[in-house]
This record gives structure tokens, C-alpha cells and sequence, in this order.
């Protein structure tokens, strides 16, 4: 079944316009439309599956991020880039905290906590996904509470919460960073990474862009877009890093979608133009990390 929008998320605008067309390239091969609020820019899913209709969408042989054993390039180049991925993502918090409670919602099958603990975090995971959910319990040792309304309710607090490319998955979008905005110590930080459908290799491969995921993503946030929308919630943005590797990635990604098949020459130099077209800030990098903190009186 699906559900229509009929405010935007972002600033409760009523007016959208059509924005993209886009396939369902990596399952159901069904078309889906992007649209864009005509107030504030805001691109997101609209119509969309619902909530409980969703899941089917997941349902994979092929779903990278909870794969450890396939064996193809894309999926070896994956693996490897996680583990340089994890150990930064890890710097990057330590920028900001250096122990406490860490809660990563979406955790997947939970290598980034498990990396944190080894470091001397307390950890926490959240994580829909059943299969990978009792992956990270049972081979990554992996502590799960049942939800954001448990932790508010038993009146837990966080140093440091994450959202590593979960929050365009979210369904209840502004219930979850208000939730999320309440069990966060005062002092504490937010940190969430997306993807950018601003980036350079977005407006190349259009409708093939990997990244749109849909339906999986629902929402496809812009620097503004995310800066609007987080401070609606009582955040503000401390400093952007850029993931640079996912530029790579997902051109890998997306030249199998435009051409049905890989070309790993053309990928690295679209990943790599847009990287570095990124430098300039005109549109900024193909993924990007958000650090976010509540803001002040």
C-alpha cells in the first residue's frame, strides 16, 4: 500500500512540484517519483510505500550492508572501504567526546559500535532489520534497545547518537529527531550522514544515480534542506565532513544502472571530478557527515 505527503516534512509547505522519475533499479524494478516542495526545495519519496509495507523492499540476497561473504568486486571494494570507513567515523566522534554512552540507530550488523567498544565506549544499537539485528547480537556482541520511546521513558541519556545513512529511511522523520533531540545529553552530539542529491555525480547520472535507493531512501537531502530541517528540532550544525569513498562507490553503483554494467575507470573519474568539484562548495561532496549539537540559550 502506499501513503501520499501531503505537507513537507521540512516546512509543512502544501505545494510540490515534479522533481525526478526514478527506477527501482537494485530490486522491484518499479518506478517511483521524487518530488520537491515548492517552498523550501525539500526532495523526498511522494507517494511512498507505508510503514508496514516497506519492509518487502529489503528483502535481498544482494543487500550489501548486511553481506560479508559475496565475492564480486562491488562487493570486495565494499568490505574494504567499510573498515577504512569505521576507524573514521570513530575519529570523528572522538573530535567531539571521548567516553560515554554512544547510541547508533540503524545499526546494521553492528562492526562500527563493535569498533567503539573495543575503544571504551559504552554502546547501544537500534536496528529494525531483524537478520541483522541478531547478527550484531550474536557475533558482534552488540547491546539493542527495543526503541527511542523506551529510552525517553526510562529517562536514558546519550553522549554521542549516530545515524550513518539511516535518516533518509526514516518513515516518522520528525517524531524520530524529536525523540532522538530528547535523550541526547544536553552537552552531547548528533551525528548523521546522508547523501547529497546536490553532488556533481547526482546531476550526472540523473535518474540512475545510485543513491536515490528508492524506496528505500525517502527523503534526499541538500545541505540546506538538512540545515532547515535540524534546526526546526533545537540543532545546529558544528562542522561537515565530507565521505569521500562514497562518491566512488555509488558511481560504481550507478554506471551498472545507466549501462547494465560496471565500468571501474569511468566510476573512479566521476568520483574523483566530484570530489574534487566538491572543494569549491558549489555543491558540495556525494555523502557528507553532519555534526550537530543542541543549540544554546
Amino acid at each position: 500500500m502506499a501513503e501520499k505527503l501531503l505537507k513537507c516534512p521540512v516546512c509543512g509547505e502544501a505545494r510540490f512540484t515534479e522533481f525526478l522519475n526514478v527506477t527501482d533499479y537494485f530490486l522491484s524494478r518499479e518506478q517511483f517519483a521524487i518530488q520537491k516542495c515548492c517552498s523550501c526545495g525539500f526532495r523526498f519519496l511522494n507517494p511512498r510505500p507505508e510503514k508496514a509495507a516497506i519492509g518487502r523492499y529489503y528483502q535481498s540476497e544482494d543487500y550489501i550492508s548486511h553481506d560479508a561473504k559475496r565475492g564480486d568486486l562491488v562487493s570486495r571494494i565494499y568490505r574494504m572501504a567499510r573498515v577504512v570507513s569505521i576507524k573514521r567515523k570513530l575519529s570523528i566522534v572522538k573530535r567531539y567526546i571521548h567516553s560515554g554512552k554512544i547510541l547508533d540507530i540503524g545499526c546494521g550488523t553492528g562492526e562500527f559500535l563493535k569498533y567503539c567498544s573495543s575503544k571504551g565506549f559504552e554502546i547501544s544499537g537500534f536496528e529494525p532489520n531483524e537478520k541483522a539485528k541478531a547478527f550484531a547480537q550474536e557475533k558482534n556482541n552488540v547491546p539493542m534497545i527495543q526503541g527511542l520511546e523506551e529510552s525517553k521513558k526510562n529517562h536514558l541519556e546519550y553522549n554521542c547518537i549516530t545515524m550513518w545513512h539511516v535518516l533518509e529511511h526514516v518513515h516518522d522523520l520528525n517524531e524520530t529527531l524529536a525523540l532522538i533531540r530528547g535523550i541526547l545529553n544536553s552537552n552531547g552530539v548528533f551525528i548523521v550522514a546522508v547523501p547529497n542529491s546536490n553532488s556533481w555525480d547526482a546531476q550526472k547520472y540523473g535518474k540512475f544515480w545510485a543513491a536515490y535507493d528508492v524506496p528505500r531512501h525517502l527523503y534526499h537531502f541538500t545541505e540546506t534542506t538538512l540545515e532547515k530541517l535540524i534546526s526546526f528540532h533545537g540543532f545546529e550544525v558544528q562542522k561537515v565532513f565530507p565521505q569521500k569513498l562514497d562518491a566512488y562507490y555509488v558511481s560504481m553503483l550507478s554506471e551498472k544502472y545507466k549501462n547494465g554494467k560496471s565500468n571501474l575507470l569511468k566510476a573512479l573519474f566521476v568520483g574523483f571530478w566530484s570530489n574534487w568539484l566538491a572543494t569549491g562548495k558549489k555543491r558540495g561532496y556525494s555523502s557528507q557527515i553532519f555534526v550537530l549539537k543542541i543549540k544554546k540559550p
